[in-house]
């Protein structure tokens, strides 16, 4: 059985990653600001979809009551997240920062849809700590009582 990230959290993934990948070739204030974003946000999407949204992808089927055996393997990602929480949290925290420096540059310097991308982002991390870690965690710990482990 693969652990798939659901196909609606992917496509958010890969266009808010594209759209910063744009940002960041702008010159300027704001092209530097998206540069700084884009370092934090990079190798933290690279965790959330190996780790962190995967699980998520089992909602359907334990949403119907079915829980096979080899639905386990998942308990590596959820113990790693859970374990990881932490210092995801803080990784958002240094991206919340940064977006915030990039709403400001670009607010000051005249590009409106940079500053609207970036609070699109943060309304993304709001998401991800209120919905998806919560209920990806939850998802391990329902898997564990279904197979008892």
């Amino acid at each position: 059985m693969e652990f798939k990230v659901p196909q609606p959290k992917w496509i958010e993934h890969e266009e808010l990653l594209a759209e910063f990948e744009k940002a960041t070739k702008l010159g300027g204030r704001v092209g530097q600001a998206a540069k700084r974003v884009a370092k934090a946000l990079h190798p933290h999407a690279q965790k959330e979809e190996a780790y962190a949204l995967p699980p998520l992808g089992l909602l359907p089927q334990l949403t119907d009551g079915k829980v096979a055996p080899e639905m386990g393997r998942v308990l590596k990602m959820t113990d790693l997240l859970k374990a990881d929480l932490p210092h995801m949290l803080e990784e958002h925290k240094a991206i919340v920062a940064a977006l915030m420096d990039l709403i400001d540059v670009a607010r000051a310097d005249g590009q409106p849809d940079c500053a609207r991308l970036a609070e699109k982002l943060i309304l993304h991390i709001q998401t991800e700590e209120e919905v998806d870690y919560p209920a990806a965690i939850l998802i391990g710990e329902y898997v564990k009582l279904r197979l008892k482990k």
